[in-house]
């Protein structure tokens, strides 16, 4: 199983970002791809595609994690998504 602290680190990268895609976006990306299949990881995934603009993409990762937090903006999104990886 993953690090949860990896997770927490892709996490705080994307706030980092602004939730723009830029080299914190970047660097929970690839944290999100080297942890490809466990679905927390797989939810990060779907957000930073949110980010970037790629709903079809984002929609994909989202299937793969069982998961559907997008549509309410980013912030939203955020605390959604950390209060989830606090429940993992």
């Amino acid at each position: 199983m993953p690090e949860r602290s990896d997770a927490d680190t892709a996490l705080a990268a994307l706030k980092e970002s602004g939730f723009e895609p830029n080299a914190h976006w970047e660097r929970a990306h690839e944290i999100a791809q080297a942890h490809e299949g466990d679905h927390v990881f797989d939810a990060i995934h779907a957000f930073c595609h949110r980010i970037e603009g790629d709903t079809h993409n984002a929609a994909y990762w989202d299937r793969q994690a069982g998961t559907s937090f997008g549509g309410q903006g980013h912030a939203i999104e955020y605390q959604t998504l950390a209060d989830f990886i606090r429940s993992a």
